[in-house]
């Protein structure tokens, strides 16, 4: 039975989904598979190369850096999060990533994006961090604030407007015994964000506007079909324990670390129920 790890987004939210990750690897807990969306596969990929620390230590460091996410980025370049900065400068330098314990490891990685013209969610298997890196990009490129990123023919946006949590495609691709991290508390009902404006920025895409105007939909019935596997004992589920308060977009480094200490400790306490969970 292949084991899978499931990373919800949510921008800075997402550092709470660092804090739970290591202390996985402080505990040695590995998957067959991890599938993250949008932030998820930001952190996923330093819980992937062994790096522990490395989120929060950048995260704290640069998120009140206009050049790693800002709206001075997006009026300058049209995406919110710089992409030289944050996708070349910050793991090939400033933060550097070990792109060959990456290509090491033995767990498949996969990022979730949403294509524009089919209006559904991509799973893309991601073998070389570096190579691949603009799809995870395109899985954290936010609608309305960044560009549309084009590869291979296609055009991607965030994942998370196709599918946030994407439980089931990792069920369907053969993962049946699944850890799920989610960076919203326990009771989370999402509102409709999106409307009137999504018709007109992205007009050209009729199937991706139907998608962002239903995700919210899809979203809370993700979160019940998520609650209906979690009491009958078939996933495992990490949720933060307190509402995170730190938003989307935060530049208080003290607030960062506040949400990654939560994920810590709500993974702590839950950590030998996990080990013994994952052993049966």
């Amino acid at each position: 039975m292949k084991k899978g790890l499931v990373l919800e987004g949510g921008g800075f939210r997402g550092i709470y989904t660092a804090g739970v990750l290591d202390v996985f690897l402080d505990h040695g807990i590995s998957f067959d598979g991890v599938i993250g969306v949008s932030a998820g596969t930001a952190h996923g990929c330093s819980y992937l190369s062994s790096q522990k620390g490395r989120s929060i230590d950048y995260y704290t460091k640069y998120c009140n850096d206009p050049r790693f996410m800002s709206f001075k980025s997006f009026l300058k370049t049209g995406n919110i999060v710089g992409v030289q900065f944050a996708y070349h400068d910050l793991p090939e330098k400033l933060v550097p990533y070990d792109y060959e314990a990456f290509k090491a490891q033995k767990s498949e990685f996969y990022v979730t994006v949403s294509n524009l013209e089919s209006g559904k969610a991509e799973y893309i298997k991601i073998n070389d961090m570096l190579a691949d890196i603009d799809y995870l990009r395109a899985s954290a490129s936010l609608p309305y604030f960044s560009k549309i990123v084009e590869l291979d023919g296609k055009k991607y946006l965030d994942g998370g407007c196709c599918d946030g949590i994407p439980i089931k495609a990792f069920r369907e691709m053969g993962y049946e015994k699944n850890v799920v991290v989610l960076t919203r508390h326990d009771g989370y009902v999402k509102k409709q964000e999106h409307g009137t404006f999504a018709k007109l920025k992205y007009r050209k895409y009729p199937e991706f506007v139907k998608a962002l105007i239903g995700l919210h939909e899809r979203y809370n019935q993700t979160l019940e079909y998520i609650h209906e596997l979690e009491k009958s004992g078939e996933i495992f589920v990490i949720r933060p324990s307190e509402e995170l308060k730190i938003g989307r977009m935060e530049h208080d480094a003290d607030n960062v670390r506040a949400a990654y200490e939560i994920g810590v400790r709500d993974a702590e306490k839950l950590v030998a129920e996990l080990k013994k969970w994952l052993d049966k």
